[in-house]
């Protein structure tokens, strides 16, 4: 029996102020099993290295970059009582020895929104990197999170989301839940951020576009969004090379970036590794309520990294980079701050193991992000009048 028999009503009968501050985020809470290989590995055999267990999944890592960040998060998600044993199958624990837990309890977050059930199966991905710290290869076994975390488990928090600054969605979710969830936040005016998880799940945005207010893709996640919205399979990869300019990268990806703000989406927050971050939207972001800006004009500005990073491992900047703009958000601060505030945020994150950094210079952050603002240029502005 899981959680969620007890739960119906519970949450409808709260004082909304209890939950006034805190960042809705839905989605995937994942034991990563990293493997770091310390010599270049070849197929069809085994190289040295080293393999570790560590908590993971999208919606669980910016959770967690938003609470060191000041900012209190709500977590509604599902998961196992089990983690990996060291024999066959699993092995059977209860909701306190659960790795993915470890942080919700030490800092005192809310474990309602979690649904757990010894039903359930942990999610798992596997990845193995190289030896720059990018993933060269992965399995994820994530079904259980389409079908525990479903629409009628999710719609019991709509308090939540009625009193949340913003509302984050992972496309780990089916594409039922992520439909209710966008339609919850969409009846209050809460404003949802769509993290595309891969390019294989990015295509669920398609049912969702007109609810999004932000989304960050990297490239190839933006080009199977376009082309999942645009109903045919319109835009090729991206080709780039060493030698390639943001000029010319910008050139390939603006139909696929219109197809998105034509779509609805108010902001794209387009990730170009060590590049920097492209924001792009149809009218100015100086303020989150873009849609009391008028002015008629496509508008991308170019949020280049922080400086001196020292890269480790690259699986957390992304999520660390929306987390650190999400909790900027719910500050108060505008959306190319927060931006700049998640960039800082992300270059923590590289430069450490774990997905996301055990703890932050709030100083540190501040320095960084007042960098990245400061450094941000406007590369294309166009009148629709």
């Amino acid at each position: 029996m899981d959680r969620q028999s007890g739960q119906k009503s519970h949450r409808g009968n709260r004082n909304l102020e209890e939950d006034e501050a805190e960042a809705v985020i839905i989605g995937g809470m994942v034991l990563d099993i990293q493997a770091t290989p310390s010599i270049p590995p070849n197929p069809r055999t085994t190289a040295p290295g080293k393999v570790q267990y560590a908590a993971g999944g999208v919606a669980r890592n910016i959770a967690e970059c938003v609470s060191k960040l000041g900012t209190k998060p709500y977590m509604i998600s599902a998961l196992g009582l089990d983690i990996p044993g060291p024999s066959k199958g699993l092995m059977l624990l209860n909701s306190t020895g659960n790795l993915l837990l470890e942080y919700w309890k030490s800092a005192g977050l809310s474990l309602e929104g979690i649904r757990m059930g010894r039903e359930i199966e942990t999610p798992v991905v596997c990845i193995v990197f190289d030896t720059e710290g990018e993933p060269a290869a992965g399995v994820a076994s994530v079904q259980s999170l389409e079908r525990f975390l479903t629409p009628e488990w999710i719609v019991q928090f709509k308090c939540n989301i009625a009193s949340a600054p913003i509302v984050m969605v992972d496309a780990n979710l089916s594409p039922l839940a992520l439909e209710t969830s966008c339609q919850l936040a969409a009846e209050v005016g809460t404003p949802v951020w769509f993290e595309p998880v891969s390019v294989t799940k990015s295509k669920r945005i398609a049912s969702i576009a007109k609810y999004v207010t932000f989304t960050s893709p990297n490239e190839d996640e933006l080009i199977s969004m376009a082309n999942s919205l645009s109903h045919k399979q319109k835009f090729p990869p991206i080709k780039k090379n060493n030698n390639s300019t943001i000029a010319s990268l910008f050139q390939q990806l603006k139909p696929a970036i219109w197809v998105l703000l034509e779509n609805g989406i108010r902001v794209i927050i387009l990730t170009l590794g060590s590049n920097g971050v492209l924001l792009c939207s149809k009218r100015r972001f100086l303020t989150l309520n873009i849609s009391r800006q008028k002015e008629p004009t496509r508008k991308v500005k170019l949020a280049k990294t922080a400086e001196s990073v020292s890269v480790v491992r690259l699986t957390g900047a992304g999520d660390c980079l929306v987390g650190g703009a999400v909790a900027s958000i719910c500050a108060g601060l505008n959306v190319m701050q927060s931006v700049a505030v998640g960039i800082a945020a992300a270059k923590g994150a590289v430069e450490v193991e774990t997905n996301v950094p055990g703890g932050y210079s709030l100083d540190q952050i501040a320095a960084d992000a007042r960098s990245v603002y400061l450094g941000a240029k406007v590369v294309f502005c166009e009148s629709m009048l």
